[in-house]
């Protein structure tokens, strides 16, 4: 499946396909040019752009049973400093949550598999940034795939 982008701002995606949990994303490696060295766990990939973004996809095991509602309700009780989210979405297997933490937006994107993994792509980015990143982060997200 192809993920389409705004033309303006990339001329060249990557998809990222994991080892370990299989989950793939695609984004423009343009934009996060720097890989950071891979977990030694092997359970996913960050990447780094040049202005400040991060952007990570990821798996672990839902040892926890974790389900998408559950997930969400346990970030909006978050008390934790500097952390809040201001937007969430459920559906059967999958949730969305976006807000901002430490002074940055982001946006994360969790599947719930039926093997028992919940695979993740997060998103990260300085406010100044919002009219570069905003129109990119949704295609991201939803170029999550489980294998």
């Amino acid at each position: 499946m192809a993920t389409i982008f705004p033309a303006a701002a990339i001329a060249k995606p990557l998809t990222y396909v994991n080892e370990r949990f299989g989950q793939s994303c695609t984004f423009p490696d343009e934009i996060f040019s720097y890989r950071l060295p891979e977990p030694e766990n092997g359970d996913g990939q960050q990447w780094l752009s040049a202005d400040g973004a991060e952007l990570t996809c990821s798996g672990i095991n839902n040892v926890d049973n974790e389900t998408p509602q559950g997930f969400v309700d346990e970030e909006r009780a978050s008390t934790e400093p500097g952390y809040k989210v201001t937007y969430s979405k459920t559906g059967k297997n999958w949730a969305v949550l976006s807000g901002t933490k430490d002074g940055k937006i982001f946006y994360e994107r969790r599947l719930f598999g039926k093997d028992e993994v919940i695979r993740t792509v997060f998103i990260e980015y300085p406010p100044s940034l919002k009219a570069k990143y905003d129109p990119l982060v949704g295609a991201i997200a939803r170029s999550l795939r489980e294998p």
